[in-house]
């Protein structure tokens, strides 16, 4: 579940960067929403799964209250799930 998580954690991280960096400026320098549209729903989905596998680890690797929220705080971040996984999920 692990390996996972930090498959999705990396997944969420690049597709939330991607998002703010390349599509969200598109979007508002060039008036084309279309790689907002094209990134804004699988990045939702990365987001969902990483805040849900995020406490379903927490009881597998004995969190701790205060883990929890550095890792879920992390997911609003930009690169905040690449520290986690560092930090975190690196054996």
């Amino acid at each position: 579940m692990k390996t996972f998580f930090r498959v999705v954690s990396f997944l969420e991280g690049t597709s939330y960067l991607l998002l703010l960096f390349v599509a969200v400026p598109v979007k508002y320098w060039m008036n084309d929403p279309q790689y907002v549209k094209l990134l804004g729903m699988p990045h939702g989905l990365l987001f969902v799964g990483y805040i849900v596998l995020a406490f379903l680890l927490k009881s597998e690797l004995n969190w701790s209250i205060k883990k929890l929220g550095v890792v879920l705080i992390a997911s609003i971040l930009p690169f905040g799930t690449f520290y986690v996984d560092k930090k975190y999920l690196r054996d």
